[in-house]
């Protein structure tokens, strides 16, 4: 059978406390129960020292125990000058009666005194004399009763001593001690009821949000990636509720990206391809002739279709981590320099000066794919050939701190807006104005970039040139 979450948290809650009030219930049963018995203790060892004070007067005054032995009724006489005022009150009141009707006055307590005696008293005190010969006391000792000496001056007379209580035999008591396990009983089920009955809002406080969160799964599992819930507790379902709207709010973008990557692919492959069809269809029609010119502009389009294609495919190889990287230890020094003596001459052809500054002393080794760095290098190399205007600056500087090394591309106008500094290395993602379709490519290079300069644990940001174009500043750790 299938129990609800409510219902289990219910039980959960009701189980607990009636386990925490049943164990309390018997942790108060037994210390009242041991409290109780030390309580009577307590009462008998004050008779018991009042007892020692007068049987050490009536020997002091007799002599000897022949007053006890001969005369039974005077022990019980004794015993009754020990009890409490009330109690001998009752004893007077009875032996004053029986005199009235003519009965004989027996010193013993009566019965009725007896049974209000606290926990019999009279019955379990034993008196002995200096040989330890029983003059009176039960017929049956324990072994570990203790006796009180009974002197006279220096000299032992007697002992004392009275059968300690194992239980509660007293009927008065044990009709106390009942009353009071009864109120502790009848507490134990008010608590019981309490709890069962505030378990049950806090079942359903708990089940609401819980329920809350299922329902914006579900929304979220069929894709609506709007979905929040309030996430204003403090406590574990409060984090859990923030947790899920971050990412609720991570697959939404993440959907987002993935329309606005689908339209700009479109958008990228539509472009080459309806020139290669334009270019054919004029040619086939006749409108164009066949000639070496129009089969530059074929080819032309169909590299930029072929280099677009292989940047999608390298950066898919990096979403899914099968982008290979070979690490062994390069001169970082060496590697830029071979990059930008490539670049040189197209640099001079488009009149755009390049400078670039390395540490004079020592080399900069590091472990890194050398054919991945020149690819880094290369497209930063390209981005700033196509950007910057002709008569500009390229500076490139290379420097050494204490456990990485920093690299800074730096060329002049123009330069990219602040506000789009952030997206520069998003993919097809290009700025609008002189950075355009006309001089650029696709907007694949940057995002390529960044992901070569991660999977080497670097970092590489954009910030504006001095110069009045883009700087892009490169930081990759010099212990691999």
């Amino acid at each position: 059978m299938k129990i609800s979450i409510k219902y289990r948290l219910f039980l959960a809650f009701l189980l607990a406390t009636c386990t925490l009030v049943g164990c309390m219930f018997l942790i108060m049963k037994i210390s009242f129960d041991r409290g109780f018995l030390r309580y009577i203790n307590n009462i008998e060892q004050a008779r018991l020292e009042k007892l020692v004070v007068v049987l050490e007067t009536s020997y002091t005054d007799t002599g000897n125990w022949d007053f006890l032995r001969n005369e039974p009724a005077a022990w019980y006489r004794l015993l009754a000058e020990t009890l409490p005022e009330e109690y001998r009150v009752l004893l007077r009141s009875e032996q004053e009666r029986l005199s009235k009707e003519g009965l004989p006055r027996d010193s013993r307590p009566p019965r009725r005194m007896m049974r209000h005696a606290p926990h019999m008293f009279e019955w379990r005190v034993l008196l002995l004399d200096a040989d330890r010969r029983q003059i009176f006391g039960p017929n049956r000792l324990p072994g570990d009763i203790n006796l009180h000496p009974l002197k006279q001056e220096s000299r032992i007379i007697g002992y004392l001593g009275i059968v300690p209580p194992r239980n509660i035999a007293d009927p008065l008591q044990l009709r106390f001690v009942q009353k009071q396990r009864q109120s502790f009983a009848l507490i134990a089920l008010i608590m019981a009821a309490a709890a069962a009955l505030l378990s049950i809002p806090l079942a359903q406080q708990l089940v609401k949000r819980i329920t809350v969160l299922a329902g914006a799964t579900h929304r979220l599992a069929a894709g609506q990636y709007d979905t929040r819930v309030p996430a204003a507790a403090s406590d574990e379902l409060g984090q859990l509720s923030r947790d899920f709207n971050s990412l609720a709010q991570t697959l939404q973008k993440n959907e987002q990206l993935r329309r606005q990557w689908m339209a700009d692919i479109s958008h990228e492959l539509r472009t080459p391809l309806a020139v290669l069809r334009g270019e054919i269809e004029a040619i086939q029609d006749g409108v164009r002739p066949q000639t070496p010119l129009s089969l530059n502009v074929l080819h032309g389009e169909v590299m930029h279709l072929s280099r677009l294609v292989d940047d999608l495919y390298q950066l898919s190889l990096a979403d899914i981590g099968a982008l290979t990287y070979r690490k062994e230890p390069i001169d970082l020094g060496e590697a830029l320099l071979e990059a930008i003596e490539l670049f040189r001459g197209e640099f001079e052809t488009r009149d755009i000066r390049i400078t670039h500054e390395t540490p004079t002393v020592g080399s900069l080794i590091l472990l890194a794919d050398n054919r991945r760095l020149h690819q880094l290098f290369s497209n930063l190399l390209e981005n700033s050939l196509r950007y910057t205007d002709t008569g500009g600056e390229l500076r490139i500087r290379l420097a050494k701190g204490e456990d990485q090394a920093t690299i800074d591309f730096e060329d002049s106008a123009p330069g990219v807006p602040e506000d789009k500094l952030n997206r520069l290395f998003d993919r097809l993602f290009r700025v609008e104005g002189s950075r355009s379709r006309a001089t650029g490519g696709a907007g694949l290079g940057l995002a390529m970039c960044k992901n070569i300069v991660e999977a080497h644990d670097g970092t590489i940001v954009a910030r504006p040139s001095p110069l009045g174009g883009l700087w892009v500043e490169i930081s990759l750790p010099l212990n691999g």
